[in-house]
């Protein structure tokens, strides 16, 4: 049974609101909101996310996940229905009007366990590029990295990877990133129980003072991302049943 009707706080948030909360300098297409959500609208989604019916999630070596929408593929997305607890969240996100004029339609659920983590990728075309992270119930420390060819001394060519810059997100945040960050910086996050909260991290003036210069335990995190997929079709189940 779904949780009665989510009230987001601050309905009025918009892309006006978003920008104040750029990370400055070279990183200008990554946003990091601090208390995106208040406890409360944290727990109802924690609630919702773990009432999902078990075959909902997916186990895969390094975290367990829930898709929402559909399963998006090189042909594109066969949309799939959407909770009403979800369409609410995704609704606050839409109001910041990042994804070209369109509206999110696909959102990935992950859990995180202490110790648990993601290699470096990107997300690649197959999503509109700007993807929004809500962070619920532990925090995490993403890391971006620039991959580059070069030659070695045979002349072959090989890839190296480069650690760029970090950032933690802090539960109840929202993390956002756009255009060339998000198409050009692969992320993950490093599979470890404890992280050091240091002013390399590109959001330290935003970090809570109790936590800064320490090293912070990993519990169990969740990720709800949210974003577009562009290429999207509907299959008409009565029509089917018709046939």
């Amino acid at each position: 049974m779904e949780e009665a009707s989510l009230l987001l706080k601050d309905e009025s948030f918009s892309m006006d609101k978003l920008e104040k909360f750029r990370i400055k300098g070279a990183f200008n297409t990554l946003y990091y909101v601090p208390d995106f959500i208040n406890n409360r609208e944290e727990e109802q989604l924690l609630r919702n996310i773990y009432s999902a019916p078990k075959p909902k999630w997916t186990q895969l070596n390094n975290r367990r996940l829930q898709n929402w929408g559909g399963y998006p593929t090189t042909k594109g997305m066969i949309e799939e229905p959407i909770p009403e607890w979800l369409k609410q969240v995704m609704k606050r996100i839409d109001d910041l009007n990042i994804f070209g004029g369109k509206q999110s339609n696909h959102v990935l659920v992950n859990e995180y366990l202490p110790g648990q983590g993601i290699m470096p990728h990107l997300d690649g075309p197959l999503f509109f590029p700007t993807i929004t992270t809500i962070n619920l119930k532990s925090h995490a420390v993403l890391d971006y990295y620039v991959e580059e060819e070069h030659k070695d001394i045979r002349q072959e060519t090989k890839m190296t990877r480069t650690k760029l810059a970090s950032i933690l997100l802090f539960p109840r945040s929202l993390l956002v990133v756009k255009d060339e960050f998000y198409q050009k910086y692969l992320h993950g996050i490093e599979e470890q129980k404890e992280d050091e909260v240091n002013p390399n991290l590109l959001n330290w003036d935003s970090l809570p003072e109790e936590i800064k210069s320490r090293t912070i335990t990993r519990g169990t995190r969740v990720s709800v991302t949210i974003r577009h997929v562009p290429h999207t079709r509907r299959i008409n189940i009565s029509s089917l049943c018709r046939r």
